[in-house]
């Protein structure tokens, strides 16, 4: 089962345009594959896989969003 909140999760209208950008701009995939190990450590979290303190999960969430926004801004 995929993680909750992956990219194509939150931006389903946008499949072509992620795939077009993740091939051509380095910069564009970095963001996802940084976006991708948030997600993943946010869900960790969440779950109490790999259990941190509130405030480590809030700052997570923090910077999963503000890479959401980055990616939303290039999309």
């Amino acid at each position: 089962m995929a993680t909750p909140h992956a990219i194509h999760e939150e931006f389903p209208n946008d499949a072509q345009r992620i795939h077009d950008l993740k091939i051509s701009d380095a910069h564009f995939a970095r963001l996802l594959e940084q976006y991708d190990t948030l997600n993943d450590q946010v869900h960790a979290a969440e779950t109490q896989v790999h259990p941190v303190s509130d405030e480590a999960e809030k700052e997570l969430r923090r910077k999963r969003a503000h890479l959401k926004d980055e990616i939303a801004r290039m999309l």
